[in-house]
């Protein structure tokens, strides 16, 4: 699908601007990065490169776009003439979906002519910005679950219905076993799960006439919703009547309930001593209703009885963000490449320059990441022995050995070329458990998590602090 002007107005007459300079062939390097971790979090995980991708494939002004720019009468004829050809010809590096990730290193950088690098940015953040943190929201909370499955039923609370799609499939890559979008379970090849809705009970004449019509409709995956009245004195009972008087008899499996509402962790003991009582110890119990990473940590903390967890807004509509951000900070001018420095009174927000690469560093014998390191692009880092150094506070060192070192950043596109093929969500999601196993505990805790490590290589720090210096002492003049 073309959506190619889903870009913020600005980027646009910026282009304009740039074609008037005559600068449409000067090639430049912008780097996506964020400066904090969302949910007050030790790490991120990436997301978002696939539909980064299909952006880019289908990047075109089609004459659609040609007349309704044409309408605004903002914009030359040379320039809208120029656009109709304009096509993505340039280089992407990225980290991969599913990537463990940190503030301030690059996490995808594009190499491309000035206007098509700048008419990118909005449509590469926005799928950055959501991919990453659905990823990452999904990721604390199935692993607070403590190995038990944890459902994405966050659909009807995403931000739009492309949204919904797509926190699905982040959601299934952070951990879940699957979705409530039936959709995205037919796009993503994921399992689609769901029960039944508490409207669904109240407009039968009541709750066990409900639960009966339900099971002969779907015998084979009967889980009842048993909060809708009484939990105890009515939901439970009347699941449970409903088994001994039709699914039993009948050879049907008494699969399991859900819990919507009240308190969870008593309720579900409460529920597992009826069940068995009855004998249906194989009837499992799902727990929903609103929950985060810390009600599920409180929940296993309190040794509550369940098997499985619907999630939904905490997952597919966070009140988090992750910021990411789109910053120049290389131009051509071949064969060298001039790096480009924003300056900020917040030291935090004045951006690393030039073409850069990140190194990860792991233990050879734990498999652990001890730290990353952001470099210059031609930087040949060390096999044997290196000093992490922090990028500000320069007395704050850690020399590391025995390590084996990877490249972050993968290309992408070269010359406009897609060189990546996407894999399936589960490839994506197995790999992001392998990158998410590599951490110390420390720094997935929940509570004051330790900080990863995350430096400059002398080099690059040399060349921020000269260029730092050097604008400094111009604007003084």
């Amino acid at each position: 699908m073309n959506h190619t002007l889903v870009m913020d107005f600005y980027e646009l007459t910026m282009a304009q601007t740039y074609f008037n300079d005559g600068k449409q062939n000067e090639v430049v390097y912008f780097d996506v990065f964020f400066r904090e971790n969302p949910f007050h979090g030790g790490y991120t995980i990436s997301g978002g490169l696939e539909e980064i991708i299909e952006y880019i494939e289908n990047f075109r002004f089609d004459d659609e776009d040609i007349e309704y720019l044409r309408s605004l009468n903002s914009f030359s004829e040379e320039f809208l003439s120029y656009l109709r050809d304009l096509h993505f010809d340039g280089d992407l590096y990225a980290v991969l979906d599913g990537t463990v990730i940190f503030p301030n290193e690059p996490v995808i950088t594009v190499r491309a002519k000035i206007i098509v690098a700048q008419l990118l940015e909005t449509a590469i953040l926005a799928a950055f910005n959501h991919g990453s943190l659905v990823v990452t929201a999904a990721k604390r909370i199935t692993n607070e679950a403590n190995g038990r499955p944890v459902m994405e039923f966050g659909a009807r609370r995403a931000r739009g219905i492309e949204s919904s799609i797509t926190a699905s499939k982040y959601g299934v890559i952070g951990g879940c076993v699957g979705t409530s979008n039936t959709y995205a379970g037919m796009k993503y090849q994921i399992p689609a799960i769901g029960t039944m809705a508490h409207s669904f009970i109240t407009e039968q004449e009541n709750e066990y006439e409900a639960f009966l019509s339900y099971a002969k409709s779907n015998p084979n995956n009967c889980v009842f919703l048993v909060d809708t009245y009484d939990t105890l004195k009515s939901g439970i009972p009347n699941a449970i009547k409903v088994a001994d008087d039709y699914l039993k008899p009948n050879g049907y499996p008494f699969k399991g309930i859900r819990i919507d509402s009240g308190d969870l962790a008593y309720l579900s003991k409460e529920a597992r001593k009826m069940l068995d009582k009855a004998g249906y110890t194989d009837t499992q119990i799902c727990l929903s209703s609103g929950l985060d990473e810390y009600s599920i940590s409180d929940l296993v903390k309190q040794r509550a009885c369940f098997d499985s967890l619907g999630v939904g807004d905490n997952i597919a509509a966070s009140k988090e963000r992750i910021g990411g951000v789109y910053k120049l900070v290389a131009v051509e001018d071949y064969p060298y490449i001039i790096p480009k420095l924003k300056v900020s009174d917040d030291s935090f927000k004045t951006t690393n320059p030039g073409f850069k690469k990140v190194i990860r560093f792991y233990d050879k014998d734990t498999s652990y990441a001890l730290g990353d390191v952001i470099c210059l692009a031609d930087e040949e880092i060390p096999d044997d022995s290196y000093t992490l150094v922090h990028p500000v506070e320069v007395w704050k060192r850690k020399t590391i050995t025995h390590y084996e070192k990877r490249e972050l950043l993968r290309p992408i596109y070269q010359n406009g070329v897609l060189l990546y093929w996407i894999p399936s969500v589960y490839k994506s999601k197995k790999y992001c458990e392998k990158e998410f196993n590599s951490l110390y505990p420390e720094i997935v805790r929940l509570i004051n998590p330790h900080t990863y490590y995350v430096d400059l290589s002398d080099s690059l720090r040399e060349l921020k602090n000269h260029m730092i210096e050097e604008y400094c002492s111009k604007e003084m003049k």
